[in-house]
């Protein structure tokens, strides 16, 4: 499945970060705004992503989408699959 912006709904939203999800909901985009990068997450690495994710927002439930979503892609590992972003 090919998942672009185009195609996909926004799940969280910050100044800095953006998770879209495509409509299927098995893949999403990872966006590091600041950086026009982009994280294309399909297969494993979207089970793995979705079950990280709803893992942060159990255990820290008031942080802020950019709190959740740097966590990810920091620490969670996420930037080492992102690409620049087609102007």
């Amino acid at each position: 499945m090919s998942t672009d912006l185009a195609s996909a709904t926004s799940m969280a939203e910050g100044e800095e970060y953006e998770l879209l999800a495509g409509e299927d909901g098995t893949s999403f985009i990872l966006r590091s705004k600041v950086d026009f990068l982009a994280a294309h997450l399909r297969g494993e690495d979207a089970a793995r992503f979705r079950a990280d994710y709803d893992s942060i927002r159990l255990q820290f439930p008031d942080w802020k989408p950019d709190q959740t979503l740097a966590q990810l892609w920091d620490q969670g590992g996420y930037s080492w699959l992102a690409s620049k972003e087609a102007d």
